[in-house]
This record gives structure tokens, sequence and C-alpha cells, in this order.
């Protein structure tokens, strides 16, 4: 009888959903650190993007990175993104009418709407951060060779008037078609093999640094220069501010840190001020690493 009394107390759908608003809240800290490093990709922010170099640069010298990445990030992504799936459909909103207006919508209540997004979001949020991982971590990640006790890094990038200032203030080298077939000539085989992975197109280039961050940098601003990618990271950065502290918000409510409606007035005006500091931050990097 007591095992049974205790499976009641603490159902297997209570745990699932305790653990999937933990790993909310570290994906807000996560998303938090996140956006405080890309906006120092924006040129004007970070002191020419010296900033972000620094944190990538830490961040990718880490000791067993993959592991980090794959338990600290991957799991805990994939369990709440798992499990809000499930929450996304079987979700009621009752901000907007549906069903022919057969059940009940009350849109003047800011909760009521609140709720409504943070669905909306959660679908935005599932596309966009599997494409942004497959284009940042997989499809357009630096390759690298060494050259000696040197290791360098290399990444394909358009070009614009802009880009040889920049690359003189970061010490890049930059290869048009001619310069890169002139470099296989005399490139050692490590440096070659990497060199021939690269199949430019008219107006292309190959950059080489001495570092990931700086390679990493040139690949977020080259990324922004494309109307395209600007208005759905604009998007993107939307979506997950919203998602993250409207979440963070209710994740105090579900964890008994705030129980007064008093409480929860002050809390609703701290996140609002989060959202709208982080997703400047986020914007920042968007709007400012090209176009700003």
């Amino acid at each position: 009888m007591e095992a049974a009394d205790e499976s009641e107390v603490l159902p297997r759908a209570f745990v699932w959903r305790r653990l999937h608003s933990l790993a909310g809240l570290w994906m807000v800290l996560f998303l938090m650190e996140h956006l405080l490093t890309n906006s120092q990709a924006a040129l004007w922010l970070g002191d020419n993007g010296q900033g972000f170099v620094r944190m990538v640069n830490w961040i990718h010298n880490l000791p067993y990175l993959q592991a980090i990445e794959l338990f600290l990030l991957g799991v805990p992504f994939a369990l709440h993104m798992i499990w809000g799936v499930r929450y996304a459909l079987s979700a009621k909103p009752n901000s907007i009418r549906a069903h022919g207006g057969t059940r009940p919508f009350l849109p003047e209540y800011g909760r009521n709407r609140a709720y409504t997004w943070q669905r909306i979001t959660s679908w935005v949020l599932l596309v966009a951060l599997v494409l942004h991982v497959v284009k940042f971590r997989f499809i357009e990640y630096p390759q690298d060779a060494w050259m000696g006790s040197s290791r360098f890094y290399f990444v394909q990038l358009h070009s614009d008037p802009g880009l040889y200032k920049l690359a003189l203030k970061l010490d890049v080298q930059l290869y048009s078609a001619a310069q890169l077939q002139q470099e296989l000539t005399t490139a050692t085989e490590e440096r070659l093999k990497v060199l021939n992975s690269f199949h430019l197109a008219p107006g292309e280039l190959v950059a080489e640094a001495s570092d990931f961050g700086t390679a990493t940098l040139l690949t977020v601003r080259d990324t922004f220069k494309n109307p395209i990618y600007v208005a759905l990271y604009t998007l993107f950065v939307l979506a997950a501010v919203f998602h993250a502290f409207n979440g963070l918000w209710t994740f105090l409510i579900t964890w008994g840190v705030i129980l007064s409606r008093r409480s929860h007035g002050k809390m609703v005006h701290f996140c609002t001020g989060l959202m709208f500091l982080m997703g400047f931050m986020g914007l920042a990097a968007v709007w400012g690493s090209y176009y700003i």
C-alpha cells in the first residue's frame, strides 16, 4: 500500500513536467550567455568583434567540449523540446476564436495572450533552433589545419569592400579563387586537404584566421549580409526571448518562488525587462555585425 501511495504522490507526468521546467530554466541561462556573447559580434558594440572572439575562443578551448555540448546542451534541449511538443499539441489557447467559437475565448486577459504566444513561439523555435544548429555547427563550421605547431581556421565568405578593412584589423588572410590556386602549389598535405574542399563561385573568398573565434566572427558577419537571414534571425531572436522569459515567469510560479499577487506583478516587470535587454543583445548581433 505504501508503494502505491508513493506512486500517486509523484506520478510520472508530474516528474516529466518538472524535468521539462528545469531544462527550460537551464535553456534560459544558456540563452542569456549566448546572446551576451553574440552581441559583441556587433562591430560597433564589441570592440571590432574582439569581445566575441575572446569569448568564443574560451568556450572552444574548454576541455571535453563535445561531451559538454552533448550532455549539458543537447540532452536538456532535447528533453525540453520533446516534452514541449507534447504540450503544444495538447494546448488549448483561449485568447483566439477557434472551433467556430464553440469554445470560450478571452483575449482581453494578458496571461491568456501570453499562453497563446508561448505555444506559437514553441513551434517557431523548434524549427529555427534545428536549422540554426545545422547551419553554424555543421555546414559553416570553420575547418582547421596545422602548420607546424600552429593551427589555422578557414571559412568561405562573400566578398565586400568592408571585409578587406576588417581582415586587416583581425590579421586575417583572404584568398580569391586565383590566389587559392596559387596557395595550393605550396600547401602542406593537411592544409592542401582543407583548401581543396572549397569551391569558390564568383565573388567568393576563403578567409584564413589564426583562431577559431575570428573565423566564427567572419561567418556570422557573412550570414547577416543576407537580408533574408536578417529577417529570419530577427524573428528567431524575438521568439526566443519571449518564450524564455515568459517561461521564466511561469517557472517561478510553478516552483513556488513567487506566491503573492504582488510578487507576481513585480516579477512580470522583471522578466519583461530581461526580455527587452536580451532582445536588444540578440538583435545587436543580427543588425550590427554588418548593416550598422
